[in-house]
């Protein structure tokens, strides 16, 4: 038999028109000229789209953080700096919509934000948006092991305080963007802050760095500043005014210590403070930096002021003697001492803090004009120029719109305002044998001229008078210091509420030491004590003791007394200043 060819079968043989084996092979044509023409434009024209859409995908462009400048005290201890720290950030395009819950829950909580809070901020449509700041490395690490799409970690820094609340005031604090707020890292943030740079980086699908590109910028790292504070002295002060407010049940306190030979600003302590390391139960009252925003009737601690305007002129000398008596009317009510005076010195008026003395040396010897002059060439009224946030001019009015009675209150401290800072200030003029010092909180060792103000006679002739306040007979023997000379003036005032005088007092020391050969003046304020007494002689004169006692050996300034500091009650009379014809507010000196 012969055999039969499979393709001469009947049954299988398949005719097809010519036009659709054409049409086939037009469109299988078509097609690949398509994808040829796709590929030249994908290749060519269109290269640089994809190429950016990719590198969109790909490449993130991250700060490089400049590090913040140190902040040094006078002797290069530091007392502010920068720590690593990691910011978590979220590049939403590429976070996963159908995100677990348990990784939600986990990452909610190693951020310590709530669920819903960080769903929302995971739907924002920004591109990148930061989940926190300043987390500890620690945290950091924990998050990057959850592996979540989309959630990247950039390096940044995070201030830390090493001396915590003792500096609170001098150094302030920065915020989350590590730019100054309170104190020297507000007032300094120019030189402090530099200039981050940028750098370009190659991300995998979970927003970890897997190449640096480029570097777009470098960074300029800010300078460091050194600053005239001296950190055991700011301790020993700061411990010295919080141990007063707490023993005396006070509302706040304050002290200032300055170095009479350069003008530096040793230390600046207030109390109550706060940690800058750890800001969360942070309060306004916390904040205050009263020695140089709260301003105060400086009270007695301005009647050495206004008899030096006397001894300058001559009108007056330290034994001059003068009728004191029980009143001095100056307009409708009396001027009044608590302790009736029949004849005091000069001298004497200073050491008992006579209201009538020091008023009639001013009504019979100077004129307002005078006064005014005076009591501003030494700062008051104006503001310190120390290049320190929220430091206050305090208030002296014209002389011109003064009134006898305002013109008598003013000789004593009243009808005129100033911080603690100021009164520091204008008392450098008695250790620096009549110049006022200018004063600087950053380190600067050489010798600083001053502006002359009294003479050198006069400014002695002061010391030896605020050195008899602290002996046997002045208000202020508590504030003696052991192997030292000191001399100051104490004041305590009622503190004006509203429109009058309430039952809250202000009690305040100013002074000099050692006398034979002044370094130092320190000034000493307590807000409202009410443990017991609230004179300035119980509660801040002793302040002012331990301050200069604890400073001058910190200097090493040799003794310049070998008498023992004196551990009796102050027996001292206690003076009720009456401040003017209109208003009698109970002041009292001791």
């Amino acid at each position: 038999m012969r055999p039969v060819g499979f393709s001469t079968t009947p049954n299988l043989v398949l005719r097809l028109p010519m036009w659709r084996s054409r049409l086939m092979l037009f469109m299988l044509f078509f097609v690949f000229m398509l994808l040829l023409i796709r590929a030249f434009w994908i290749q060519g024209p269109g290269n640089a789209f994809y190429e950016a859409k990719g590198v969109r995908g790909t490449q993130r462009e991250l700060e490089l953080p400049a590090s913040r400048g140190k902040i040094l005290d006078r002797n290069g201890q530091v007392i502010a700096t920068s720590l690593e720290a990691k910011s978590v950030i979220a590049y939403n395009d590429t976070v996963p919509d159908d995100l677990s819950a348990e990784k939600i829950r986990k990452l909610a909580g190693l951020l310590q934000i709530g669920e819903a809070e960080l769903r929302k901020k995971l739907k924002e449509e920004r591109k990148q948006i930061f989940l926190k700041r300043q987390v500890d490395p620690e945290v950091a690490q924990q998050i990057k092991q959850l592996e979540i799409p989309g959630i990247g970690l950039n390096n940044e820094y995070r201030r830390f305080y090493p001396e915590g609340e003792a500096m609170a005031h001098v150094v302030g604090f920065t915020n989350v963007e590590d730019r100054g707020q309170e104190g020297m890292e507000l007032s300094r943030e120019k030189d402090l802050a530099g200039h981050p740079g940028q750098r370009r980086v190659v991300v995998d699908r979970l927003g970890r760095v897997v190449e640096d590109v480029a570097i777009l910028q470098l960074p300029q790292n800010g300078k460091d500043l050194q600053l005239s504070i001296d950190s055991k002295i700011q301790f020993l002060a700061y411990n010295a005014v919080k141990n007063a407010v707490e023993q005396h049940h006070a509302s706040a306190g304050g002290a200032v210590v300055l170095d009479t030979q350069t003008g530096e600003i040793l230390a600046l302590a207030n109390y109550p403070s706060y940690n800058p390391n750890d800001r969360k139960k942070l309060t306004g009252e916390q904040l205050r930096n009263r020695v140089l925003t709260d301003t105060f009737e400086p009270g007695s601690t301005i009647k050495p002021l206004t008899i030096s305007i006397a001894l300058e002129k001559g009108a007056v000398a330290p034994n001059t003697n003068l009728v004191i008596g029980a009143k001095y009317l100056v307009g409708p009510k009396p001027i009044t001492d608590t302790h009736p005076y029949g004849n005091l010195t000069v001298a004497q008026i200073i050491q008992k803090s006579s209201n009538i003395g020091t008023a009639k040396i001013a009504m019979n010897n100077l004129s307002a004009e005078e006064m005014w002059n005076f009591y501003t060439s030494v700062g008051l009224g104006q503001s310190p120029k120390i290049g320190f946030p929220g430091a206050v001019a305090g208030t002296v009015h014209p002389y011109k719109k003064w009134m006898p009675t305002d013109q008598a209150r003013i000789a004593f401290g009243y009808g005129i305002s100033a911080s603690l800072f100021q009164v520091a200030r204008a008392y450098t003029i008695f250790a620096r044998d009549g110049e006022l010092v200018p004063l600087t909180i950053e380190r600067s060792p050489d010798f600083k001229p001053g502006t002359h103000v009294i003479s050198a006679k006069t400014a002695l002739e002061m010391r030896s008078m605020l050195e008899t306040v602290t002996e046997p007979g002045g208000t202020a023997i508590k504030a003696q210091a052991e192997g030292y000379r000191v001399g100051g003036k104490t004041g305590t005032a009622h503190k004006l509420v509203g429109k009058g005088y309430g039952n809250k007092y202000r009690a305040y020391f100013a002074g000099i030491a050692p006398i034979s050969a002044p370094r130092i003046v320190v000034a000493v304020m307590i807000d409202e004590p009410t443990g017991g007494s609230h004179y300035g002689g119980d509660v801040a004169a002793p302040v002012f003791s331990t301050i200069v006692s604890e400073t001058l050996r910190t200097l090493n300034v040799l003794p310049d007394s070998n008498v023992k500091q004196m551990a009796l009650e102050d027996k001292a009379p206690v003076e009720i200043h009456t401040a003017s014809a209109k208003v009698q507010p109970a002041v009292l000196k001791r």
